[in-house]
């Protein structure tokens, strides 16, 4: 009697082969389809860790910012601007050699040198009881005459000033004058070439108009023979 099932033409019954039963291809088709799976199991990647997909999602920011900043900076010239040359410095002048003074007793100055009035002139004497180097000073005074005398305070050793500079008179010693003096600036004693003074030796120029100085300056004996002035003791 036939079967009253119609076959499926899109599915072609398994031929029956003697001794295998029917069951077989569905068995072997299982055991395909899980052979399949397990061999997709083995090729499948496995997830990351996650502090791994941090630090590289952290390296793609950072990568990203560099290359922002590389495009954003302003290319720098290759050529760079050329550095300004300094102008050559000029080698200061030698120092001027210190005057040479003249040495007494001696010559010290001529009339022409001191032809105006109040002009003086420096020296060195060499006071030969004591064996000392002095610096002194003659002047040429109205009065014609030649006056000399040491820059040495008198017991002391501050360095008397000739001051022909009025207004430094009355600026640094508070002193009005009428003709240049000479002053201690260490007490601010101030004296004056045209009167005399008293001295352990008698009366010399230079009385004390200001300050409380002991004495005048220590007067040194000037001699003119023709054109010539010289300095010849002191006293």
């Amino acid at each position: 009697m036939p079967d009253d099932k119609k076959a499926d033409p899109f599915k072609p019954q398994q031929p029956s082969i003697p001794g295998v039963p029917k069951t077989a291809g569905a068995a072997a088709e299982v055991v395909q389809t899980t052979e399949t799976a397990k061999t997709a199991t083995r090729t499948a990647i496995p997830m990351p860790p996650v502090w791994i997909m941090v630090a590289l999602a952290g390296a793609l920011l950072f990568g990203v910012g560099v290359a922002w900043w590389s495009h954003g900076s302003p290319p720098k010239d290759s050529a760079t601007a050329p550095e300004s040359v300094a102008a050559p410095v000029k080698p200061a002048p030698p120092p001027k050699p210190a005057e040479k003074l003249p040495m007494a007793p001696g010559v010290v100055a001529t009339t022409d040198q001191l032809e105006k009035p109040w002009s003086a002139r420096r020296f060195i004497f060499h006071n030969q009881i004591t064996s000392e180097q002095v610096e002194a000073m003659v002047v040429h005074l109205p009065s014609g005459e030649y006056w000399g005398f040491s820059l040495r305070e008198p017991y002391g050793t501050c360095e008397l000033e000739y001051v022909t500079d009025l207004q430094k008179l009355r600026t640094d010693y508070n002193f009005r004058a009428t003709h240049p003096m000479v002053t201690d600036p260490c007490n601010n004693s101030v004296f004056d070439l045209t009167k005399y003074g008293n001295s352990p030796g008698g009366l010399v120029r230079g009385e004390i108009v200001q300050g409380v100085a002991v004495r005048p300056p220590i007067a040194i004996e000037i001699e003119t023979d023709g054109k010539q002035i010289r300095a010849v003791h002191m006293e």
